[in-house]
């Protein structure tokens, strides 16, 4: 891994490790942000499955602790792509119920939201990105035709060289028979 995209993922992540501590510590304080957000998803979740606890105070920490994980994992460089779509997943919700600029009257309010809105949208852009990240290599989509493409040569190879040793026996066999004997 070059240093750019270290110390590019550690600060990509550097927000989600911290905010996911804090909110994992102290998840009340998000719970009335939250709530609209929690009582359009818990039918959802409970179609999902019954077992599903689906708690304001319950999902925060979820999602706080995903946030945590995740963001650990992109700033070690473990697992980074699957990391950043984690992230990525736990960031739409946060700023839906985090900053709704749409229903603010105030106009600074209004402007505060948008701005942190428009913030965290950058940051989604980020982390597609580095869930796209191959690092260089060739990605599994090239590498799957790559395959594909060598297994088409292999087996036209192959009829071409069962054909050409069809017509060798042949040949042999019609030669064996014009000799005596």
């Amino acid at each position: 891994m070059t240093p750019v995209r270290s110390l590019a993922r550690a600060m990509l992540s550097g927000i989600f490790v911290v905010s996911g501590a804090r909110n994992l510590a102290n998840p009340q304080r998000l719970v009335p942000a939250a709530q609209p957000v929690t009582d359009r998803v818990a039918p959802l979740l409970q179609r999902a499955d019954a077992r599903i606890p689906t708690d304001t105070v319950t999902l925060i920490r979820a999602n706080a602790a995903v946030q945590l994980g995740a963001g650990l994992m992109l700033a070690t460089g473990r697992f980074t792509r699957p990391a950043a779509l984690a992230l990525a997943g736990t960031l739409v919700p946060v700023t839906l119920a985090g900053h709704p600029f749409w229903r603010n009257d105030d106009p600074a309010a209004r402007s505060n939201n948008q701005i942190h809105f428009l913030k965290n949208l950058g940051l989604l852009g980020g982390l597609l990105l580095a869930s796209a990240d191959t690092e260089g290599r060739p990605g599994l989509r090239w590498r799957a035709g790559h395959r594909i493409g060598h297994s088409r040569r292999s087996v036209r190879r192959a009829v071409r060289t069962a054909r050409r040793e069809a017509r060798i026996a042949v040949r042999s066999a019609a030669t064996a028979r014009r000799i005596p004997g």
